[in-house]
């Protein structure tokens, strides 16, 4: 993941000091299988720089956007790059303090804590990811106000006090395009530094397309950012709804291209169904058929 930064024209300094970080702070064997291994890099200079240098500086880290600008990408590689153990956090409306902190369970005859995600990241100075966080309700996450702030404690009530590890950090992430979506509590918000998370470049779109593709052809790697580049206009534009904005529909497409599947129904699948209207289905496959010809095939696609 270093190598991968300086390629990116990361700073070296940050680079030196995120190695330091890892030196300094050691995995216990315990938990080193939690340190995630990204199927994607994100991809952006800034923002790569503005993430490192707030979790070098201690703060917890809230990646706002819309769809597909890779906030939970962004957020496993920081855990990867930094070689923390990582928990993976959900949150919903039926989210309260005991999924979060832990719930009494009975063991060997007793009652004790049955540890939840945020206890567990805090003991062992992990990387927390609090995933969609204001799909939660405000009252449900107060209880990481303690957490998340200079006093950086969870107390468990009819338990212990417990004390974050110095390495450990929490990545939330919001959209506020999401069915069930909330305002987010300000006195929650105030406890992290905020990333405005932008949508992917072109360029950086071809860059992970050819690392998941190596193959494609050069010609089809350029339809294919474009393709998404012009979905997204147009729901911008409030033409269709972000439904078929879906970066994850267009690579599962490509793999199935991969695998012997049409192009155009392969995207039908990952994209264009992803709408339920068919009026707007219709714009979507007029989207689809101003890029790509009917009929292509794998060989026409991929250099094999």
């Amino acid at each position: 993941m270093l190598d991968f930064l300086r390629k990116e024209g990361i700073s070296e300094r940050l680079i030196t000091e995120i190695d330091k970080f890892r030196k300094f702070y050691k995995v216990d064997t315990k938990m080193e299988y939690r340190i995630p291994s990204p199927k994607y890099n994100y991809y952006g200079n800034d923002v790569w720089e503005e993430a490192i240098t707030s979790i070098l500086c201690g703060e917890n880290l809230l990646l706002v956007g819309s769809k597909a600008t890779g906030k939970n990408v962004l957020a496993e590689n920081l855990a990867a790059v930094f070689a923390r153990p990582s928990w993976d956090i959900s949150f919903h409306v039926n989210t309260d303090s005991s999924s979060l902190i832990g719930t009494d369970t009975f063991e060997n005859g007793q009652v004790v804590l049955r540890r939840g995600p945020i206890y567990e990241c805090a003991a062992w100075g992990g990387f927390g990811i609090l995933d969609e966080i204001n799909m939660a309700k405000n009252d449900s996450v107060a209880v990481l106000h303690a957490t998340l702030d200079y006093r950086r404690i969870i107390d468990v009530p009819g338990y212990d006090k417990i004390k974050v590890d110095d390495a450990g950090r929490f990545i939330a992430t919001m959209n506020y395009g999401y069915a069930g979506t909330r305002e987010l509590n300000e006195a929650l918000a105030s406890r992290f530094m905020v990333i405005n998370m932008p949508n992917i470049s072109t360029k950086n779109l071809k860059k992970m397309l050819y690392k998941e593709y190596p193959n494609l052809k050069e010609e089809y790697l350029e339809q294919f950012a474009g393709l998404f580049k012009d979905l997204r206009l147009k729901s911008e534009n409030s033409e269709i709804s972000t439904k078929s904005v879906d970066l994850r529909g267009l690579i599962s497409a490509i793999n199935l291209m991969a695998k012997g599947l049409e192009a155009n129904k392969a995207l039908q699948m990952g994209i264009t169904n992803k709408s339920f209207d068919d009026f707007e289905r219709k714009l979507v496959e007029d989207v689809i058929r101003l890029r790509l010809p009917d009929k292509l095939e794998r060989e026409e696609i991929f250099n094999y």
